[in-house]
């Protein structure tokens, strides 16, 4: 199984990332706008995501962890035949975060399908982040 990583710091704090990473339904507007362009709830526990590139992904949510600052997802349709992601916020001192976004997908060739959408997707959430404090 490929695992991809993603870590960056953002200039924001810890409390206001989070709250935008856990506003599951929000993603396109307060997480990766221009990344993602459209977001709706299934109301089953899942979103349907639209992406910029013009794919669409249902995104399961397995949990929220507010304790830890960790939300976990699932997507269950496309491709790959497995694709589980985490994305968690540390807390880097007033005002600065630390955001780990993971990745692991089946075949392992996917992998050069998704680190690069997760390249961009990780500068959209920093760009937005940085920009809303």
């Amino acid at each position: 199984m490929a695992t991809i990583y993603k870590e960056f710091t953002v200039e924001a704090d810890a409390a206001q990332v989070w709250d935008a990473l856990r506003d599951f339904g929000a993603v396109h507007t307060r997480l990766a706008p221009g990344f993602l362009t459209d977001c709706k709830l299934d109301g089953q526990g899942a979103r349907i995501v639209s992406f910029a590139n013009g794919l669409v992904a249902r995104e399961l949510l397995v949990g929220i962890d507010e304790a830890n600052r960790r939300l976990a997802y699932t997507v269950t349709d496309g491709k790959a035949s497995h694709h589980q992601a985490s994305a968690q916020v540390f807390a880097l001192g007033e005002g600065r975060s630390r955001f780990v976004w993971i990745t692991d997908v089946l075949p392992d060739e996917f992998a050069a399908y998704v680190e690069p959408m997760m390249m961009k997707g990780g500068e959209a959430m920093k760009k937005t982040l940085e920009t809303q404090r």
